[in-house]
């Protein structure tokens, strides 16, 4: 039981981890801070993705998954939910690519919106 909880306790943070490194950005214009792990995280992903790695995170879940004596991902709101959007079906390498691609895309977009916003601030002032 407790390997089961542990696995889907793994996998909520790889999905917050992807979120997080897909448009994590965006709490920049909260929280100025957040530009370095985010920066790290995003490097991260895209790197993951495009160059095809495994993510340490799952290996750790299919261990913890093991360990409970699970083969799949039937049962429960996390299994049913975000699996599938963490290991769609059908994923290709050239779907990866595109995916790392586009990590760095959205990125680039929402860091150009900060320092825009930041250069608009710097200038306001006297």
């Amino acid at each position: 039981m407790i390997y089961s909880i542990l696995a889907d306790i793994v996998v909520t943070i790889h999905f917050l981890f992807i979120v997080f490194a897909v448009i994590g950005g965006l709490l920049i214009f909260k929280w100025w801070w957040i530009i370095y792990p985010h920066i790290l995280c995003a490097f991260w992903a895209a790197m993951v993705i495009a160059m095809g790695w495994i993510c340490p995170l799952t290996p750790l879940e299919n261990h913890l998954r093991r360990a409970a004596g699970q083969e799949g991902y039937d049962g429960g709101f996390i299994e049913h939910y975000l699996i599938p959007i963490i290991y769609p079906a059908g994923l290709t390498r050239e779907i990866q690519i595109v995916l790392g691609i586009g990590v760095v895309v959205i990125n680039i977009l929402i860091y150009t919106m900060v320092i825009k916003k930041y250069l608009r601030k710097k200038s306001a002032k006297p």
